[in-house]
């Protein structure tokens, strides 16, 4: 989950796991795998960041190997340490 603004200012949360893609015109446009399209506040790269590091995120929980922590984030294309 993420947490993002409204046009107006009103935050809400978003299951960053819905995200289909983002698009910046000049609004930052949220497209989700439900069809439905979010304009946000934020900039494009700004929810990308907030996307990434959720998924980051939900390998680093205890219990998980840190082979999979690793691998997961590399395939993001983010590193570690």
């Amino acid at each position: 989950m993420i947490k993002l603004n409204r046009l107006d200012g009103e935050p809400f949360i978003l299951n960053a796991e819905l995200i289909r893609y983002i698009e910046s015109r000049p609004d930052t446009f949220v497209s989700l795998t439900t069809g439905e399209r979010l304009v946000v506040k934020q900039s494009m790269d700004e929810v990308l960041a907030l996307a990434l590091e959720y998924q980051r995120s939900k390998y680093l929980l205890p219990g998980l190997p840190v082979d999979v922590a690793s691998r997961s984030t590399h395939s993001f294309g983010i590193t570690t340490g």
